[in-house]
């Protein structure tokens, strides 16, 4: 199976996906022309995950995935439920950092 052009379902419903389907980004108001590729995917699956509503935004409306088991990326509604669900986790820095030294 190639990731050009497929079929998935997505709430109960049959739709196009894949990187040579175009649509427009899925945040209300925003029409930024994008594709059903997996660089527009929120969370890892096509039609969606634990990790995220499945649906495709644009660069503007994707953002890094506050789930930390996530690998993909989610839209702003799926961070805003996941920060929700998991209020006592911090976002502190890790101690853990390289420190390099240019002479």
């Amino acid at each position: 199976m190639g990731y050009a052009h497929y079929e998935i379902t997505r709430n109960g419903k049959t739709i196009e996906a894949g990187y040579s389907v175009p649509t427009t980004c899925e945040q209300p108001g925003c029409n930024e022309r994008i594709d059903r590729g997996l660089a527009h995917l929120c969370g890892e699956t096509p039609g969606g995950d634990e990790h995220g509503c499945g649906g495709y935004f644009c660069g503007n409306h994707l953002y890094m995935n506050s789930n930390p088991a996530a690998c993909g990326s989610a839209c702003r509604g799926c961070n805003d439920r996941y920060d929700a669900q998991h209020p006592d986790e911090d976002e502190e820095a890790s101690v853990d950092a390289m420190v390099v030294t240019f002479n």
